[in-house]
């Protein structure tokens, strides 16, 4: 399934976790774990999304303020932000660092699903 310490072939997310590292959307936190316990935060999500749809992203600076553009986020976040899936937790900021809530998530996912 995958080469992650962490990620036995018997749990319910093993195919899942193979499926996204092989289509590009995730890596593991190390070259040996992927910490499925772990949080999801709302740079990671975005993330997610980004690769999934093997999306671009503009050319240009973020509109937040907490977006480096260096930041391994910074396309997902102008890509997300471009295609109207967020508009970050205010004007100026994303929250990259913040969890992901179920609610973010399913309304991401609906924004960019949802309407088509």
């Amino acid at each position: 399934m995958s080469n992650f310490n962490d990620v036995p072939a018997d749990k319910y997310y093993a195919k899942a976790v193979a499926w996204a590292v092989e289509n590009g959307i995730t890596n593991g936190t190390t070259d040996t774990t992927f910490s499925p316990d772990d949080i999801c935060t709302r740079a990671h999500g975005v993330t997610f999304l980004y690769r999934a749809a093997k999306a671009t992203a503009s050319v240009g600076a973020s509109a937040f303020t907490d977006v480096a553009d260096s930041a391994y986020y910074a396309d997902a976040v102008k890509w997300a932000t471009e295609q109207g899936i967020t508009k970050g937790i205010s004007s100026t900021l994303f929250g990259p660092d913040e969890t992901c809530t179920r609610a973010q998530i399913v309304t991401f996912l609906y924004r960019m699903y949802g309407s088509k």
